[in-house]
């Protein structure tokens, strides 16, 4: 049997992380001229967000937990590695657990940053230093693939997803009105504008006649907020989608003219969609973005690689600079 199949692992469990990580990935994929097997957390739902992607072939979930289940899934990923007939195995991050499962499996080619552990279990000769760790994740997989020799042709991360899957609504495929979205939560509260600022920047955009409709992107267990801005506004535009699985919240964000969100998952999903996407950004590093297509929008006297848990600093990026930026850059 040839051994010619090509593995990447990324474990870390957010949604934006992974789009941050799409460039390289594809980029190893162009390197092999081979489509590649993605490992990663069922968090990150990359099945769903990745289906349309032609140069990812599968995509398996992992737990990577801790104490004794830490060898379950390692022997779990050991299996999988024996049986997939893989040459090469990337490693996204310092983890050791699938660099000591691939070199129990037999894999000749095992490539990671050599952080920790991790370093006795790869096969390259070139790791990082101690102080890389420093670096933002995007950073750390472009040195890592420098580092091994694997050019990277667009830094962007870049999404598709076809109207004709099985899995988006009729409803969805159907919209045809002018429709803008708001993505209105986030795992995080801190990071979350409050729902009179986005029912008072609804009122400015629809004055100037940008939308018909606005989809409001929530999750299931935050469709009070939705609910809520819905009660505030007098207005009938908003629709909340809170009901919506991914590839429609995907399908959606897709048909909209633009997409204005707090710094979450959904803005990375609607920015590499290609779609023209505004981010609300007070409370953390706005320079986490930089390679992300997302106009972020921050406050007057913002200063950046700053931390703030407090929902309350959402309220430094005033309506009035949000909106003058979104019509700045729409008009």
């Amino acid at each position: 049997m040839e051994y010619k199949n090509i593995c990447i692992v990324y474990s870390h469990t957010k949604v934006g992380d992974l789009i941050w990580q799409l460039p390289y990935i594809k980029a190893i994929s162009l390197h092999h001229k081979k489509n590649i097997i993605l490992i990663t957390r069922e968090g990150t739902r990359a099945k769903i967000i990745l289906k349309d992607l032609d140069y990812i072939e599968n995509v398996k979930y992992n737990k990577f937990r801790k104490n004794i289940n830490y060898w379950v899934d390692t022997f779990k990923l050991y299996k999988f590695l024996k049986n997939g007939h893989f040459s090469h195995l990337y490693v996204l991050d310092k983890i050791s657990r699938p660099a000591i499962a691939a070199k129990f499996a037999g894999v000749q080619n095992i490539i990671g940053p050599g952080l920790g552990n991790q370093k006795k279990w790869l096969t390259c000769k070139n790791f990082f230093d101690e102080e890389d760790w420093k670096l933002s994740y995007s950073d750390q997989s472009q040195k890592l693939l420098l580092l091994n020799n694997i050019a990277i042709k667009n830094i962007f991360p870049e999404l598709k997803i076809d109207f004709e899957r099985d899995d988006i609504d009729m409803d969805i495929k159907k919209i045809d009105k002018k429709i803008i979205s708001f993505g209105i939560d986030s795992s995080e509260e801190f990071r979350m504008w409050y729902e009179e600022q986005f029912v008072e920047l609804a009122d400015i955009l629809f004055e100037k006649k940008l939308f018909e409709k606005v989809y409001l992107i929530c999750s299931k267990k935050n469709d009070h907020m939705a609910s809520k801005i819905i009660n505030l506004s007098k207005n009938k535009y908003f629709i909340n989608c809170s009901k919506y699985d991914l590839a429609n919240i995907m399908g959606i964000m897709k048909k909209s003219s633009f997409y204005v969100g707090n710094n979450s998952g959904p803005v990375n999903v609607a920015a590499a969609l290609g779609v023209k996407s505004f981010g609300l950004v007070c409370n953390d590093p706005v320079s986490e973005l930089k390679y992300s297509k997302i106009l972020a929008i921050t406050p007057d006297n913002y200063k950046d690689n700053t931390w703030n848990r407090d929902r309350n600093g959402m309220k430094n990026l005033t309506v009035t600079k949000v909106s003058n930026f979104i019509l700045d850059k729409i008009q």
